[in-house]
């Protein structure tokens, strides 16, 4: 796949992007580097992981990452029931069940770091938000990623069948290792311009009144500069928001819209409390406007 061909892909998604994210997309492909991605939450890169599978034809596989998870959670982990029932079926049938046959492909469940590198075909591995995860779960992936092979005790050493294109995603909760980010290409995604935010609620809601598209897009950048605000809405809220107003039958943006609407744009009491603040021309008094 070309540059090019990449673009049209993207576009076919109606995913807005600039030409360095499609630059480092390709080259992250065409070298075979795992994409790590940082920015803060809800800007899209999320987004970057599901656009690149639907551009490849390929599978998207997802890890969550969160404190406290481990290699059986991510990698494998062994059906225990299973193994239990085919021991009760031997006892009763009068024959001994053999360990190695237990511990076999049979009674193997697939997390989705073996199932992505058993795959046949390849595919996207996102793995989010890395860096809710815990440094010695970082320290083996890396590993992972370097080797592209995992030993399990039991079977021995099983190696890639394909090699799939990892994408990792950071809030910057916690600094990353330097080990972790030089096997990595970068990308930071940052909240998107008024145009850039504008171009996505066209591509991803084209039946939307243009007019109420600008006012939805200008309001959510004057949120997200305010001071008071403490979770910045996200561009899937600025979306869902859009939606809703669209199933209102509104086409005007009021100040009466905006406080009656706002639960779906901000997600705590306090930012909705400095909302309804918000002065007679709709300004929010206490966010800077």
């Amino acid at each position: 796949m070309t540059l090019e061909e990449l673009k049209e892909k993207m576009d076919e998604a109606h995913y807005v992007y600039d030409e360095t994210l499609a630059t480092v997309l390709y080259v992250a492909l065409a070298l075979g580097r795992p994409l790590l991605i940082e920015g803060a939450a809800g800007v899209g890169k999320t987004e970057v992981a599901k656009v690149m599978a639907a551009a490849l034809d390929r599978d998207l596989v997802r890890l969550q990452c969160y404190e406290g998870l481990d290699e059986s959670k991510a990698l494998y982990e062994w059906n225990y029931q299973k193994q239990l029932l085919a021991i009760q079926i031997s006892r009763e049938a009068g024959s001994e069940a053999q360990t190695r046959q237990l511990f076999s492909d049979e009674y193997l469940l697939e997390r989705p770091l073996l199932r992505s590198i058993r795959s046949e075909k390849p595919v996207v591995l996102l793995i989010d938000e890395i860096d809710k995860a815990d440094e010695e779960f970082e320290a083996f992936l890396l590993e992972l990623l370097s080797e592209m092979q995992v030993t399990i005790p039991e079977i021995g050493t099983v190696k890639a069948r394909s090699i799939p294109l990892v994408v990792l995603t950071s809030n910057r909760a916690r600094p990353l290792s330097e080990a972790l980010r030089r096997r990595c290409a970068y990308l930071y995604i940052d909240y998107p311009s008024l145009d850039k935010e504008l171009a996505i609620l066209r591509g991803k809601l084209p039946h939307v009144d243009d007019r109420l598209c600008v006012q939805v897009a200008t309001a959510v950048q004057k949120l997200r500069s305010s001071q008071t605000i403490l979770k910045k809405p996200s561009i899937a809220e600025t979306l869902d928001w859009a939606a809703a107003l669209e199933a209102l039958g509104i086409r005007e943006l009021t100040p009466d819209v905006l406080v009656k609407t706002g639960g779906f744009l901000l997600k705590n009491n306090e930012d909705l409390a400095a909302l309804a603040r918000q002065e007679p021309d709709g300004h929010c008094g206490r966010c800077g406007q």
